[in-house]
């Protein structure tokens, strides 16, 4: 699921080429967008996280809610992606974005999607150029969705998680902590929920760590197949990237609570956990 620039390079240069996508977003700078038209690589569409990877935000189901079927799919289109379509998906941090495209696009049913390892510092690495503005237009896709392909769990068997799995929160060990909370209503973690910042599976430069490595420190947590884990974080977006973390391990893709903390905190029934314990 993974490609490197150099890899990448030889595909743009040969035909069929992937539809490659531009998901630049960062929390508290939405001017992704800005900085795709700054430079990007050629040939790169952009996909804007908030309008084309998530529904309307609303207190019932978080900030990130995923977006419906019939949207999504429309989005996909409008990027000019086929059922056919080899995709390549990068960022400019890690692919914690770009993984949520990804963990999309699975659930939707298309096999052919691949991160950018190393994301646009990878691709600037090898010397290659930049692409600056909108970027050329692109003819419609006929991407069908179906549904399903990745699975979730709603808020009550998330609370109920830890007594039948491992439940994962990916956020900062601040915000686990309950130390800072800078986007929603409460501090704190989901009773039972064990620590793993999605950042700890990048290494210095950006790209996924060895894919045994990663194992390790699923295994450290309880986590052997994936098919026994949840996966949450602030809104659904970096959870995914630990969900693509456990496919480069090898491991069966876990389980989305899509809403997370935002959905959880938000629902004032609902009890909170501080401090580095689980519990």
């Amino acid at each position: 699921m993974l490609v490197t620039a150099h890899e990448l390079i030889n595909d743009v240069s040969s035909l069929p080429t992937p539809v490659i996508l531009d998901v630049r977003w960062q929390l508290g700078d939405t001017r992704g967008r800005e900085h795709y038209w700054s430079g990007h690589i050629p040939g790169a569409q952009y996909m804007d996280l908030p309008g084309d990877l998530a529904g309307q935000r609303n207190v019932r189901e978080g900030r990130h809610p995923l977006p419906s079927p019939g949207d999504f799919e429309d989005a996909l289109r409008r990027v000019g992606i086929d059922n056919d379509s080899r995709v390549v998906l990068y960022d400019d941090c890690g692919n914690t974005s770009a993984a949520r495209a990804w963990w999309l696009m699975r659930w939707a049913g298309k096999e052919d999607v691949f991160l950018l390892d190393g994301g646009l510092k990878a691709w600037i690495a090898e010397g290659e150029d930049l692409a600056v503005g909108p970027g050329n237009p692109v003819s419609r896709g006929d991407f069908a969705f179906d549904l399903d392909h990745m699975l979730t769990v709603g808020i009550d068997d998330t609370a109920t998680w830890p007594e039948r799995g491992v439940l994962i929160d990916a956020r900062t060990p601040e915000r686990y902590e309950g130390r800072t909370e800078p986007m929603d209503s409460r501090a704190g973690h989901i009773p039972g929920a064990v620590n793993m910042p999605t950042g700890n599976f990048l290494d210095e430069r950006g790209h996924f760590l060895p894919a045994d490595q990663i194992r390790r420190m699923f295994a450290d947590a309880g986590v052997t197949s994936g098919s026994n884990a949840v996966v949450y974080c602030g809104s659904g977006i970096h959870a995914c990237h630990a969900l693509a973390a456990m496919a480069v391990a090898g491991l069966e893709t876990g389980r989305l609570f899509p809403g997370s903390w935002s959905q959880w905190s938000a629902d004032r029934k609902r009890p909170v956990a501080l401090g580095a314990d689980p519990r």
